[in-house]
């Protein structure tokens, strides 16, 4: 990923919808300042607003100059763009960001939903990710973005559908099928780190049971991805683990044992809709190039993506 703070003369062709020739032309005559790192030419954001303002554009004319704001606003807008959650596929749909608007700049955060929904409360995040199942409810996100966002005007975007299930060895020797198989004598689990919307799930099954989680042997041994649980299962340390079927599908010597369908969305602030970043996303979302590549992978439900789900 380049400096989010300058560009190659590529990037700037793309944002003056002028050829890399013309640019190179432009900086050659001075009239774009450029400097190196290496064998590489970049130039930098101020200098670039400032040619953008400047009386000597070439072929400046009254539609010309009325573009020129918007543009400013657009360089503006996409300085950064960061993405909470912990799913593959927000990696790849930062990469489709990128290629669909050069000017987009995207930064990963690898957290859970609940921290995810919390850094948006706090302004750390731009978007985020979440999967969070509301016990009383039966409902999936709403209540949350609710209570870690109160007061706030919500856009609730869906993702993907996922499928949520038990990592168990091959086979199944011990029998796991439900929630209440967990209590079986000598079954270990392996559980998640607290704030991921797996250990939220779990924990509002055990509530809606009445099951106490001080009974279920190894509730406090965490891991921080669903490959890491499944792993653990692998490896024999633990008999039972929950996560996704995507994520088994990565670990041999691991059976999937479906136990619900769960919604994952992305989350934004209402007033950020209209923003040109933000518009780079859900048209990302709405394109069937993203959504085949998405359901190519396998372990995903693409039906929906793109699809309001909520605003509050």
């Amino acid at each position: 990923m380049s400096n989010p703070l300058s560009y190659s003369p590529e990037e700037i062709g793309k944002i003056l919808k002028i050829s890399k020739g013309t640019v190179y032309e432009l900086i050659k005559r001075g009239e774009i300042p450029s400097y190196r790192v290496g064998k590489k030419i970049r130039i930098s954001q101020t200098d670039l607003q400032v040619y953008m303002r400047a009386d000597e554009v070439p072929m400046k004319s009254s539609s010309t100059a009325n573009i020129q704001p918007s543009l400013e606003k657009m360089i503006i807008e996409n300085q950064g763009l960061i993405i909470c959650g912990q799913d593959i596929i927000l990696d790849l749909l930062t990469r489709y960001l990128e290629k669909v608007n050069p000017l987009l700049r995207s930064l990963r955060s690898y957290v859970g939903s609940v921290d995810g929904l919390l850094a948006l409360y706090k302004g750390t995040a731009s978007i985020t990710a979440t999967h969070l199942w509301d016990g009383e409810t039966g409902e999936y996100n709403i209540p949350y973005v609710r209570r870690l966002l109160p007061g706030q005007r919500a856009v609730i975007i869906n993702l993907v559908y996922r499928t949520l299930g038990f990592y168990v060895a091959p086979g199944n020797p011990s029998g796991i099928y439900d929630w209440p198989d967990l209590l079986k004598p000598g079954i270990r689990l392996i559980n998640r780190d607290k704030g991921s919307g797996t250990r939220v799930m779990l924990d509002e099954q055990l509530r809606n049971r009445n099951i106490d989680a001080r009974d279920i042997r190894g509730y406090d041994s965490e891991e921080m991805s669903h490959v890491a649980v499944a792993s653990a299962v692998a490896r024999g340390l633990a008999d039972v683990g929950l996560g996704t079927e995507k994520a088994s599908s990565q670990v041999t010597e691991v059976e999937f044992i479906p136990l619900t369908k769960e919604r994952y969305d992305l989350v934004f602030y209402k007033n950020d809709l209209a923003k040109s970043n933000f518009q780079t996303v859900l048209s990302v979302l709405r394109s069937p190039e993203f959504r085949d590549e998405v359901h190519g992978m396998g372990g995903y439900d693409t039906s929906r993506m793109g699809e309001v789900m909520g605003e509050l």
